[in-house]
């Protein structure tokens, strides 16, 4: 993505983030960006691409672009603002989570199991509907946090919220986003490692894979070096 659009789609995600662009709310129209920033519609029509990738806005044919909800920030989130307060946060998330996929593969029931499974069938549907795969990608990792029989983790991964989803997708490289294909098939497949070694009632496996799908995700935020 171009530089010029960089920098469009950073400004309109703090807007967006901080609620001075509030849900249901237009975004500006093409002509008022174009004016605003002084660039031409290619990267204005770019950016606003970008933003919808993110889940961030819809845009309606002939209407224009409108601002999604944004799921609520928990206290923890409200200070996450920097690319290295998600990094961060995904070091966190990697040592909870991966602990609580292994949980569940020893501890879960079959009902759990089975919510896990509904879950992960609801991630494959939405693919890449931006306004709905934040809320279906939040919900595998809680009902796996669930399936781990402990309330510690099922009460912070539902304090920590959708946000915990959504705060990495917004700072994700274009080759990155759930509307680029074979990144989507990637989050599945990886999503889908995790089921199996629950399914399959092995701990280790089930630490690794969500240790794996995490350490990705990080990953794939994280400038190369120089």
């Amino acid at each position: 993505m171009s530089g010029l659009a960089d920098q469009i789609v950073a400004e309109l995600k703090q807007r967006i983030l901080t609620g001075e662009i509030a849900p249901g709310q237009k975004l500006p129209g093409e002509n008022g960006l174009v004016e605003e920033f002084g660039v031409s519609r290619t990267v204005v029509r770019e950016a606003v691409s970008r933003l919808q990738a993110a889940g961030l806005v819809e845009t309606f044919q002939g209407r224009g672009s409108y601002v999604l909800e944004v799921p609520e920030r928990t206290a923890g989130l409200r200070e996450v603002r920097s690319h290295r307060d998600v990094l961060e946060l995904l070091d966190f998330r990697i040592g909870v989570e991966s602990e609580a996929a292994g949980l569940a593969a020893a501890r879960r029931t079959d009902a759990q199991l089975k919510s896990i499974e509904r879950a992960l069938d609801d991630f494959r549907r939405v693919g890449d509907d931006p306004s709905r795969s934040v809320e279906a990608d939040f919900a595998f990792h809680r009902k796996v946090a669930v399936a781990s029989g402990n309330r510690f983790y099922t009460d912070l991964i539902a304090d920590l919220g959708p946000m915990m989803i959504m705060l990495p997708r917004t700072r994700l490289d274009p080759s990155y986003e759930m509307s680029d294909p074979s990144h989507l098939t990637r989050v599945i497949h990886e999503h889908e490692n995790i089921h199996t070694a629950i399914t399959h009632a092995d701990p280790a496996a089930a630490r690794a894979a969500m240790r794996l799908h995490l350490t990705n995700t990080r990953h794939r935020l994280t400038p190369p070096p120089g």
